[in-house]
């Protein structure tokens, strides 16, 4: 079996549909859809479709043990493909049940490369960074509505599927964490800062960011230290799925479009080939600093610096790539039209870059 999880409206029932041009004897359940959700309880869906995709199918009680159940004594086929929110995520990963008989896929938001048909690279990676990555904010091209959905878009996360996940009772100050958390994009945060700002404790911010990486409004990116006797070791990274989220500048906004895309590629090598990946940056006690590092099968494979327009050759990037030899060390620049190499290290434009990713 297949399951397919990722962010709320990112577009994972559209893709469960599309299917059907390449399976015609598909059969697609809906548990919202009452008439779906009386065959899914009944377990009547068709044995000889070719692919049966069940949505939805984690709001189902004990829904992972009755789908076990039908895969272990009825086999394949039919196919099965099972979506969902962040919390079919979370349920699959507690206590799994269904171990050697899936295997998992994420879908993130759109990205450059798969933009790339419709617009040439440096366009889409500006409005991108303007609203966003979500199907329906993007193609709108309206910041209007942008604003708009992304306002209900979070609300509905907050107020629904964090309520229903873990009932939370400062619903006000955990919006207020959201935007605190908006405007440090790309910034080392601090646990004690933010409870400060909150008044509430350093354990419940932790906490709420932790709900929020689950419900998959944002992911923390953490400091590598393996090999750096110097390195500093406390402080996280945040970034959003959604770039429109981001209030800061355009360098905030630009870092926050690479660590997706960066995210999204990993998990592609992970979920599809079955690579170790790691997501992380790197800063030593003198500040220097580079803002990602790439581990593949743990092996330091990329250093990436991110600039809005500075193609002069970063001091703390040249200082890593000596220190701990990638595979390739990068400096992605928004506004460079051509690559450049100085001491090694490619200078190159962030947009054209970004369309080399193989996901």
């Amino acid at each position: 079996m297949v399951i397919l999880t990722g962010p709320r409206q990112v577009g994972k029932t559209t893709l469960a549909k599309s299917l059907s041009t390449a399976w015609a004897g598909l059969e697609y359940l809906n548990w919202d859809s009452g008439k779906d959700r009386k065959v899914m309880l009944r377990q009547e869906w068709n044995r000889k479709a070719q692919l049966l995709i069940l949505d939805e199918f984690h709001k189902l009680k004990n829904w992972k043990s009755r789908i076990k159940g039908v895969y272990d004594t009825e086999g394949i086929p039919p196919r099965i493909l099972i979506t969902g929110s962040a919390r079919l995520d979370l349920y699959r990963r507690g206590g799994d049940s269904l171990a050697g008989r899936y295997f998992s896929h994420r879908l993130y938001p759109l990205s450059v490369r798969e933009l790339n048909v419709q617009l040439p690279p440096r366009q889409t990676l500006e409005h991108l960074m303007v609203l966003g990555g979500f199907p329906e904010p993007f193609f709108s091209q309206s910041e209007e509505f942008s604003k708009r959905w992304r306002k209900q878009h979070l609300e509905r996360i907050i107020r629904e599927d964090i309520q229903d996940l873990e009932p939370i009772k400062n619903v006000s100050t955990l919006f207020l964490l959201v935007d605190l958390l908006r405007d440090r994009v790309g910034s080392r945060i601090s646990y004690y800062s933010l409870a400060e700002d909150l008044q509430v404790s350093p354990n419940t911010v932790k906490h709420w960011i932790q709900i929020l990486e689950h419900m998959y409004v944002l992911f923390v990116v953490t400091p590598y230290h393996r090999n750096l006797a110097r390195a500093i070791l406390k402080g996280p990274k945040i970034y959003f799925y959604d770039t429109g989220a981001v209030t800061g500048d355009s360098g905030a906004k630009l870092e926050n479009i690479i660590a997706v895309s960066l995210r999204k590629w990993l998990h592609f090598l992970e979920d599809a080939k079955g690579k170790d990946v790691k997501l992380c940056y790197v800063r030593d006690k003198e500040k220097r600093e580079v803002d990602f590092l790439i581990e593949i099968d743990r092996k330091i494979d990329l250093l990436i610096e991110v600039k809005t327009s500075d193609e002069n050759l970063s001091k703390g990037l040249l200082y890593f790539h000596k220190k701990l030899k990638p595979r390739e060390s990068l400096q992605l620049v928004q506004t460079a039209i051509r690559t450049k190499t100085a001491h090694g290290i490619f200078i190159t434009p962030a947009a054209d870059w970004l369309t080399t990713l193989d996901a």
